[in-house]
């Protein structure tokens, strides 16, 4: 107990009311114990035991800090603390009978009962006191007047959307720091349970639809939503009421982002399009990913792009021994590699600048740290640039995850996962034909003592190259935002949640699957630019038009997950599924035959490919994979 304690006058009166209680604890186990009739040699006796009871009794209090807490905010902690107390105290108690007396002539009933009589006395009287607090705090909000901690603090005028767990750490955070500029006035939340509740004598004042009203009223200038667990709809309904009551407003991370479960008030930012999106958090098998990552050596390619640097963020959760960072982008490398050391705080990474199609380097790499583990992310991706550079897909995306393959397949490593993407089922562009010829390679190479395994997702949020940045920058210069279609559609998913589901799928496989991640409904475009330019505070097509452009060379209206051939069976992972082949690749029933097959056609396509001849190309890759819809285009430069 600090020495700032003894003057405080409540610390005498709850004690005085816990020895009072401990008084009627041991007097009412003796009384009931000799069913109210208690003897003169067993009076005198409760009366010799009683100062000594009193005294350990009152000193595990001390120990155990019983004394600490705020006594109108007992908790469970502080009812687990009094346990603690009040059983260590008893057993202590106990002993010093049975070591001195032998129990003759004391009855074990009495102290047992003492324990239990004890704890729910002054737990009760802890309880007593939160609720006659809570009780005055009640009515003084009935009439008009309640406790305010910001009373005679300035500051910004501001309401919590969302008195949970996180709306209540928000507001204590905000009460300790007396430099943070925020005067909080009340909460809105539309639990009914919740309304007119006291927290930290702060109280809740109404529901979202009545967030206008509210702000009006108290001349609110800032609304903090502290609601991680909303899902998409519940955001863009908080979003709309935060723009009709014209007030700034910020938001804490979804749960996704809050890997650590830690509140923080600096994490609030701007609301994104992130948090209209919002699905379910993901939930992970964290032994089981920890099972094949734990101090083990990991190989991320692509590891400076927005899945790989991901990935990097969220391997290190897991102990990895060390990671190696492959990437062809000396800007990309270096900016994980300096946010792996200085945010981070991991040391333990080797970068290797240079592309995935150099066999060499790509040999040299896994003699020198033999990964254990190989995240493939390297790719490129953009639509229209493949399709002016179909080359380049077959050097990079094909060629490149060969080369990895074999090697990772050569040095024993124990998983290699393929990033993949959707546009690979039944494709009708260049990057997606590349990407399903990737997933064949896979399926038609014998591992040996390495899982290989393919995991299909879709659009990924923020990522680069993806519309989110292009629209937003469309929004910044005046517009007009450019939508290519107005039916064109998209599966999205976050990309903590991408990264988190590939580690996920990596601890699921067994060898030869190709895992799909859930990815919920998919999004109208349309939607999604309308959605950012009301972010951005404007109307969409009234202060920002919205045209559309016509479908892109290889563009599709929308997207899919599974093709021909291919049936989903469920995981234990509710957000994963895998797919099960049909085991036949253009009339081979059999592996090896299958691999002779592809590396013939493979060879005669990097020879195409150094030729530069599009239209070449395009036709070799229809002969592997027949349901490419190849789109007519110049034939070389």
């Amino acid at each position: 107990m600090m020495l700032k304690q003894l003057y405080n006058r409540n610390l005498y009166f709850v004690m005085g009311g816990d020895l009072a209680l401990l008084i009627m604890a041991l007097y009412t186990s003796y009384q009931i114990r000799f069913e109210f009739a208690l003897p003169e040699p067993i009076r005198e006796q409760f009366f010799a035991f009683l100062p000594v009871m009193l005294i350990i009794k009152i000193v595990f209090f001390v120990i155990f800090g019983v004394y600490k807490g705020m006594f109108r905010y007992a908790s469970i902690a502080d009812m687990w603390r009094i346990f603690k107390a009040v059983g260590v105290s008893s057993l202590l108690i106990l002993s010093g009978i049975l070591i001195l007396y032998r129990f003759e002539g004391y009855s074990r009933a009495v102290f047992l009962l003492d324990g239990f009589l004890s704890f729910l006395f002054v737990g009760g009287w802890r309880l007593g006191i939160r609720t006659f607090f809570h009780k005055h705090q009640e009515q003084k909000l009935s009439e008009g007047h309640f406790y305010n901690p910001f009373k005679e603090r300035p500051g910004c005028r501001s309401i919590i959307v969302g008195a949970g767990n996180t709306g209540e750490k928000t507001l204590r955070e905000i009460i300790d720091n007396p430099r943070l500029n925020y005067h909080v006035e009340g909460f809105v939340d539309d639990d009914p349970h919740k309304q007119w509740r006291m927290i930290h004598g702060i109280p809740v004042i109404g529901k979202v639809d009545a967030l206008p009203a509210i702000c009006e009223k108290l001349k609110v200038e800032h609304v903090i939503i502290a609601a991680p667990s909303a899902t998409g709809d519940q955001m863009r309904r908080i979003v709309a009421k935060c723009k009709e009551s014209g007030v700034q407003f910020k938001t804490l991370p979804g749960l996704a982002e809050l890997i650590d479960g830690k509140v923080n008030i600096k994490a609030l930012r701007d609301v994104n399009y992130r948090d209209l999106l919002r699905r379910e958090p993901v939930v992970l098998d964290e032994e089981g990913i920890e099972g094949y990552l734990k101090q083990k050596t990991v190989l991320v390619t692509g590891a400076g792009g927005s899945i790989g640097s991901e990935l990097c963020r969220q391997l290190v959760r897991f102990s990895p021994k060390e990671l190696v960072l492959f990437d062809s982008s000396e800007p990309n490398l270096y900016n994980i590699q300096m946010e792996l050391k200085h945010r981070v705080g991991y040391q333990r990474y080797y970068t290797v600048l240079g592309s995935v199609a150099d066999e060499e380097l790509a040999k040299r790499v896994f003699q020198k740290y033999k990964p254990n583990v190989v995240f493939h992310a390297a790719a490129y991706k953009h639509v229209p640039m493949i399709e002016r550079n179909p080359w380049q897909a077959v050097t990079n995306n094909l060629r490149g995850t060969q080369v990895v393959l074999e090697q990772a397949v050569n040095y024993g490593a124990s998983h290699f996962v393929l990033v993949s993407t959707d546009k690979a089922v039944r494709p009708t562009n260049v990057m997606g034909c590349s990407k399903r010829i990737c997933e064949l390679l896979l399926a038609v190479t014998k591992g040996g003592n390495t899982q290989i395994m393919t995991v299909r997702f879709g659009n990924v949020v923020g990522s680069a190259g993806s519309v989110v940045p292009l629209f937003r920058d469309q929004i910044q210069r005046g517009g007009p935002v450019t939508v290519t279609h107005p039916d064109v559609t998209r599966f999205f998913m976050t990309i903590p949640e991408a990264a988190q589901l590939i580690l996920q799928a990596g601890a699921l496989g067994k060898g030869g699957e190709t895992f799909i991640l859930d990815m919920g409904i998919p999004i109208k475009i349309v939607d999604l630019a309308r959605d950012l330019i009301r972010l951005s505070g404007k109307e969409p097509d009234k202060e920002i038009e919205v045209i559309f452009t016509g479908l892109r060379s290889g563009e599709k209206l929308y997207e899919e997950l599974i093709t021909d051939g291919e049936g989903i069976v469920g995981t234990q992972h509710k957000k994963i599924m895998v797919l099960k082949s049909d085991g036949n690749w253009n009339g081979h029933n059999n592996q090896e035959d299958s691999n002779k097959w592809l590396m013939q056609l493979l060879g005669e396509l990097y020879e195409i490919a150094g030729k530069y001849d599009a239209c070449a190309i395009r036709e070799k890759m229809k002969e592997i994979v027949p349901e490419y819809m190849a789109k007519d285009t110049e034939c070389a430069l």
